[in-house]
């Protein structure tokens, strides 16, 4: 559930369905006119790959500032995107043999273009502003080192400052917009794993690194 100002907010389920509320959550409207099971029925003879195996359900939803959304299937063979005004989610192929670990909106908004991870520590970055209705997309393969740590989460502080986290407490960073990443020691002697970064502009672009056994790791300035 997101906040979206007073009496306000957006719900999120993962079947794929979007709800809003404008009377502090005494009725919810819903946004998508389909479910994602009837959408993939319907159209698959289209050729998004994995689409037959949908296990029904969705996860890494990421949502922008204008409430667009992007998820990857359960199984991590495909992923679909939504916009407000849309009746239905829209399936995609992944364009890799590998399986999608997660995606997001560069720095948070969809006209910036998308980021994937996928198994063994890939990262693909679409640079660009993404027309939604096409079955793939163009992406490049950033130069990241992960030995084949998985990477779990990628996190915007600026458009050219881009945070990386994975296995094992990895984290790594970016100066060129996620063209070329190093490896930053920062959680080196933690055990465990990290899951999640994120970086909040209204608050000055503080940072928060989440993860395994209550880990939590506070951005305080490049090295």
């Amino acid at each position: 559930v997101l906040a979206l100002g007073p009496s306000k907010a957006e719900m999120t389920t993962s079947s794929g369905a979007v709800y809003v509320t404008e009377n502090a959550g005494r009725n919810w409207k819903a946004q998508v006119k389909e479910t994602i099971d009837a959408t993939l029925n319907r159209i698959s003879s289209s050729g998004v790959s994995g689409a037959s195996y949908f296990s029904g359900s969705i996860i890494n939803q990421h949502r922008d500032a204008d409430g667009a959304y992007i998820a990857v299937s359960s199984r991590g063979n495909f992923f679909l995107t939504w916009e407000p005004g849309q009746d239905f989610w829209i399936p995609h192929n992944r364009g890799t043999p590998r399986r999608i670990q997660n995606m997001g909106f560069v720095n948070g908004d969809i006209h910036k273009g998308l980021w994937m991870t996928l198994n063994g520590g890939k990262l693909l970055i679409n640079s660009q502003d993404v027309d939604l209705s096409k079955d793939a997309f163009d992406f490049a393969e950033a130069d990241i080192k992960t030995g084949g740590y998985g990477l779990t989460d990628v996190g915007y502080r600026t458009d050219n400052e881009v945070w990386a986290v994975g296995g094992s407490n990895t984290m790594y960073v970016s100066f060129d917009g996620g063209k070329k990443f190093s490896f930053d020691k920062s959680a080196n002697d933690i055990p465990g794993n990290l899951y999640n970064v994120k970086f909040f502009k209204e608050y000055g672009n503080m940072g928060w690194a989440l993860g395994s056994n209550g880990l939590l790791l506070r951005y305080t300035g490049s090295a």
